[in-house]
């Protein structure tokens, strides 16, 4: 066993080279919470950073904060971030010569009162070996970037004495190439350190089990100062729950000893009790009871206490259905990293309960640990607030998954992670799901541990990707869900509907948030609410893992950097930095920006559709007598939500009016009457429901809006055939419209700055084969005929010519413009077709009867209800972290431009179109990489498009559907310039 490694061999052994050493020295992972009552050895260490681990300590110290990765600390050693390919060129298990090396030293003061007592040192997570001495003694070692590891310094301190203590992380090892996951790579102590006393004999581990029906069975270890298990005669464990003592009603399953031996005590006890009227947990309602397990003497006195938030559930799969409570739940999920801009992975509780609030209030029940476990303050959070997570172990060979998933030297390492996570996490009721890691192929290494797991922790199903993909519906592999990444929706339908599926089928990853994406989502979730075995999946992934950066070193600000960054953009002088901007090779770009939210935790206008997805009421349809209602919620009534009803009409009027929610249980509908006489005149008409929270929640104050469902009452009136009126229209020799408060005629567009998805999923390659981003306009007649005047153009790219046709009549107060375009077959995909003019400066506000107010597009347009809505132009832009497209309004009828003394101009349109209003062209957002590096301009530049293609998710993953691709053929609009 590698715990059992002589002490004289550690000063030889190299352990960042020996895969089949997982530690040494290192105490077994438990249950136990010691964080209350340990004392904190974070802040300020010294500090040295050596070349290589065999490297001689020596000459000046400099400082580091722990917890904090010395990658972001003001080092030579920068953030990297790779997201398949290893950081170096070695083959497993070898790592590079230069590998940065961390020592860390403080000294260490151990209270006079802990004598006598046992002494523990906890390092929360270290990356990514850890060695610890002691004034100069070796201590232990230990593997696993994303766990704690403890070590027993009873022996090697004296209480009431000062000692030196030392923490050497080696960057580089065997391990690393088991941690190949897809966000940064950082090096140091990233979690914090602590050191905490217990009585010799103490609680080694409590294993407490609470199911749905209220039976709660708590199973305690005891183990004394050797490590051995013991439990003395008149020694006795006792629990409550909520205060009340459980002893009255338990059950006691404990060993009796007839001597005094410590080493014969089998140190093992059971509670066994049922709570009556029990109240279960779920995402929903996540009732917990706080149970406190304390080990006794025989004269009563207390030993040693644990601590443990317990939720009533059960978890089984009841064939193709997860089901939690015996329900069946739609996981509307997330994968989250733990992440911060300036302390790379460290995370402070308040950011990780920041991090759940913003998930909850956008509709997401669910989080899948990606890639690792997570600070253990995350499931705290998780069991309160209320989601299902799906815990993962640190296990990733993405470079090299084939070769490691049956390799033997690693197979205490899969093991050792897997066991670990189970061992430290196993009393959450929030973890609902097991995974035994990530793109690591599918070996035998895998199989070991998900026998671990079944046989120490049969409550829980496991997953993993890896074995499902080998047949979503077999039975022989380790994995209990079919948990596809990125699979195309129409196959995740047919294989629901092959009358094969023998699994939940739950995609670990699908709509890859890079960028502009998270296209067809509204598509993917009207399919599995339909589809019985579909059951959901987890986004990729909750953040932009930008990290703040000084533009003039180019190197990161670190922790001292609070307050440099605002709503998804930095202070002047400063940037979102992602891959390569470090000046480090290899790396994979901007694709570590694939968040739901920016760096700051702003959200990004994808939440907004998600959260209108996840809606808990929604309005199922219209009917002359009234609004049906419906509770989408699983366990929940209405009684915690207050709304309020708004009616938009299209000549610029809402009525808002308060809203009675029925009283529904879950999956139950009610109709309720219409809370308006809806005006006979005033167009096109939409109802809105505004629903927000009615009482606070913990994740949320009473007022915060939940959702918007909404449904259109009235159709909008077709727009007429022009009357000419007026002066006719002013055309130069170009044929390009002359007005006042244009700079730029109205042209033809067919490109757009390509978003992730377009750069990495082809299309924007093929769109510059095709020379769209380079049209050549040529005029081909300018005919007028009374006050109308025509216009024949054709735009010629590499291949193809389109021809376009304006005609522009004058009419009350300004122009009717009616445009045609005849795309040839070649351009059987291209990103746009509409027209872009650019305004005079001054004309800073935006205001537009259509979707929003948030950011939409024609395949991400449901969490954009219809209205009245106004911004400045310079909040329309989204600053996603490579400019590209963004910005665009989906189902615009008509818009307004001004300037503050409500000047400015009118556009009316034929039907919903696709509009964008920023300060930014196409080329501009094109040539740079960075939005320091972009400049405004005075004016505005407009697009009004015909037809605008879907975003998908092709960055990684599927594109969007055909359905919102753009044909070739001829396409028509109409829109009505005038002068306000």
């Amino acid at each position: 066993m590698t715990d059992e490694l002589p002490t004289d061999r550690l000063i030889a052994l190299r352990p960042w080279e020996a895969p089949e050493v997982t530690s040494w020295g290192r105490l077994p992972m438990n249950a136990v919470d010691r964080r209350s009552g340990a004392l904190p050895l974070d802040g300020d260490w010294r500090f040295q950073l050596l070349p290589a681990p065999d490297a001689p300590v020596g000459g000046a110290w400099s400082t580091a904060y722990v917890p904090g990765a010395w990658t972001v600390q003001d080092t030579d050693d920068l953030p990297q971030y790779t997201n398949v390919t290893m950081p170096f060129r070695q083959f497993p298990p070898q790592v590079p010569a230069a590998n940065p090396t961390g020592v860390y030293e403080r000294e260490l003061d151990v209270p006079a009162e802990w004598a006598g007592r046992r002494i523990v040192l906890q390092v929360g997570a270290a990356e990514s070996v850890l060695l610890v001495h002691v004034d100069g003694r070796p201590v232990g070692v230990s593997k696993d970037s994303h766990l704690a590891a403890e070590f027993d310094l009873t022996g090697v301190v004296r209480p009431g004495e000062r000692s030196a203590l030392r923490l050497t992380v080696v960057k580089w090892s065997d391990a690393t190439h088991i941690e190949d996951q897809d966000h940064w790579w950082h090096g140091g102590i990233t979690r914090s350190v602590l050191l905490y006393a217990t009585d010799p004999l103490h609680l080694a581990d409590v294993t407490a089990r609470a199911r749905q029906d209220g039976e709660l069975l708590v199973d305690c270890l005891v183990r004394n100062a050797a490590g051995d298990r013991a439990l003395p005669g008149g020694w006795y464990v006792t629990a409550d729950l909520d205060g009340e003592l459980l002893a009255q009603d338990a059950e006691f399953d404990r060993i009796n000893i007839e001597d005094d031996r410590v080493s014969d005590f089998l140190g093992e006890a059971r509670i066994h009790a049922t709570v009556p009227e029990v109240r279960t947990w779920n995402a929903e309602q996540p009732e917990l009871y706080g149970l406190t397990v304390r080990l006794h003497r025989a004269d009563g006195t207390v030993a040693d206490t644990s601590y443990h938030r317990v939720g009533f559930r059960d978890v089984e799969i009841t064939g193709r259905d997860l089901l939690v409570n015996g329900e069946r739940v739609f996981i509307r999920g997330v994968n989250r990293h733990d992440f911060h801009p300036l302390t790379g992975r460290t995370v402070s509780y308040d950011d990780m309960r920041a991090d759940l609030v913003v998930l909850k209030r956008f509709g997401f029940n669910a989080i899948r640990t990606a890639h690792y476990p997570n600070d253990p303050a995350l499931y705290d959070l998780a069991d309160e607030l209320g989601f299902y997570v799906v815990d993962e172990a640190d296990i990733e060979s993405h470079d090299h998954a084939h070769e490691i998933a049956d390799d033997p030297r690693y197979l205490n390492a899969f093991v050792d992670r897997v066991s670990r996570m189970v061992l430290r996490d196993k009393n959450h009721p929030s973890i609902i799901i097991w995974s035994l890691g990530n793109e690591s192929d599918y070996g035998a290494n895998h199989d070991a541990a998900a026998g671990w797991v079944r046989r120490h922790d049969p409550t829980r199903p496991i997953q993993y990707e890896g074995a499902a993909k080998l047949g979503w519906a077999d039975p022989d592999v380790a994995s209990d869900i079919a948990c596809p990444m990125y699979a195309a929706l129409e196959d995740c339908v047919a294989h629901a509907l092959s009358g094969e599926q023998t699994k939940p089928l739950i995609q670990c990853e699908y709509s890859h948030a890079m960028g502009n994406s998270n296209g067809t989502l509204a598509d993917h979730w009207a399919a599995i609410e339909s589809t019985p075995g579909l059951q959901g999946g987890f986004i990729w992934e909750f953040w932009d893992h930008g990290i703040l950066q000084r533009v003039s070193d180019g190197r990161p600000v670190g922790r001292t950097g609070a307050g440099l960054y605002d709503n998804g953009v930095t202070a002047p002088g400063h940037r979102w930095a992602y891959g390569g901007d470090f000046g480090e090779a290899p790396h994979d770009g901007a694709f570590v920006a694939d968040g739901v939210v920016f760096p700051d935790r702003t959200p990004k206008p994808a939440m907004y559709e998600h959260r209108e997805i996840a809606a808990p009421v929604r309005i199922r349809c219209f009917r002359h007598e009234g609004i049906v209602l419906a509770n989408h919620q699983h366990f929940r009534g209405l009684e915690w939500l207050a709304g309020t009803w708004e009616l938009a009409l299209a000549d610029g009027r809402t009525l808002t009016g308060p809203a009675k929610l029925p009283e529904l249980c879950p999956g139950e509908t009610a109709a309720v009457p219409l809370p308006f006489e809806v005006p006979a005149d005033g167009g096109e008409a939409w109802l809105t429901l505004r629903v927000t929270v009615g009482e606070d929640q913990p994740w949320a104050p009473a007022g915060t809006e939940v959702c918007a469902p909404q449904i259109r009452i009235r159709a909008a009136d077709p727009l007429g055939e022009p009357v000419p009126a007026g002066p006719a229209v002013e055309v130069d020799g170009e044929g390009l419209l002359r007005h006042p408060l244009l700079t730029v005629a109205p042209a033809l567009s067919l490109w757009r700055a390509p978003t992730d998805n377009d750069e990495l999923g082809g299309m924007a390659l093929r769109w510059r084969t095709w020379g769209l981003d380079q049209l050549v306009r040529k005029v081909v007649s300018v005919h007028q005929k009374g006050e109308r005047v025509t216009v024949l153009a054709e735009y010629a790219g590499t291949v193809g010519v389109v021809r376009h046709r304006q005609e522009f009549t004058p009419v009350e107060g300004g122009v009717r413009v009616d445009e045609s375009a005849e795309l040839p077959e070649e351009f059987d995909d291209v990103a746009r077709v509409g027209s872009v003019f650019e305004t005079v400066a001054g004309l800073d506000l935006l205001e537009w009867f259509g979707q929003g107010p948030w950011e939409s597009y024609p395949d991400r347009a449901a969490g954009a209800p219809v209205g009245h809505h106004s911004l400045p132009v310079d909040e329309l832009f989204t600053p996603y972290l490579r400019p590209q497209e963004s910005g665009g309004r989906h189902g615009v009828r008509r818009f307004t431009l001004s300037a503050p003394d409500a000047t400015g101009l009118a556009v009316e349109l034929d039907e919903p179109r696709q509009v964008s209003v920023t300060r930014h062209r196409a080329e501009d957002l094109t040539a740079v990489t960075h939005h320091d590096e972009l400049v405004p301009r005075p004016g505005c530049v407009v697009h009004i498009d015909a037809a605008h293609r879907g975003l998908g998710t092709a960055s990684c993953g599927p594109d969007t559907f055909p359905s919102y691709l753009v044909a070739p053929g001829v396409h028509r609009w109409s829109w009505t310039l005038r002068v306000l």
